[in-house]
C-alpha cells in the first residue's frame, strides 16, 4: 500500500508520486494550461499516479493527504476552471 499511495516512497524499479508530479505538471501547464485558456475543453486519460499528481496540483492537496485519496475507476472527474484557471467546481460524473 505504501507504494501505491505514499508521495515520496517508490516501489522497487518505480517512480513516486514526487517524481510524477515533477514530471506531469510541467507538462500539464506547458500543454493543457494553454488551451484551458483559450476556452478548450481537455479530456486527460491517464494512469493513476498522474492523475494523482493532477488531483494534487489542481485541488491543492498536500503529500499527507493525497494517501487518503481514491480515484474512481473508469468514471470521468470534471473539473470546472475559471478564466484565471482557479477551480471553481469539480465533481465526477454522474453514471
Amino acid at each position: 500500500m505504501i507504494w501505491r499511495r505514499s508521495y515520496a516512497t517508490a516501489a522497487p524499479n518505480g517512480e513516486s508520486l514526487a517524481a510524477t508530479f515533477d514530471r506531469v505538471i510541467p507538462c500539464y501547464q506547458k500543454e493543457i494550461e494553454p488551451k484551458l485558456k483559450e476556452d478548450e475543453n481537455i479530456l486527460i486519460a491517464a494512469h493513476g499516479n498522474s492523475l494523482r499528481a493532477l488531483m494534487m496540483h489542481l485541488e491543492n492537496i498536500s503529500p499527507a493527504e493525497i494517501a487518503e485519496v481514491n480515484i474512481v475507476t473508469g468514471v470521468p472527474r470534471v473539473y470546472e476552471l475559471t478564466s484565471d484557471l482557479n477551480l471553481s467546481n469539480v465533481h465526477y460524473v454522474e453514471q
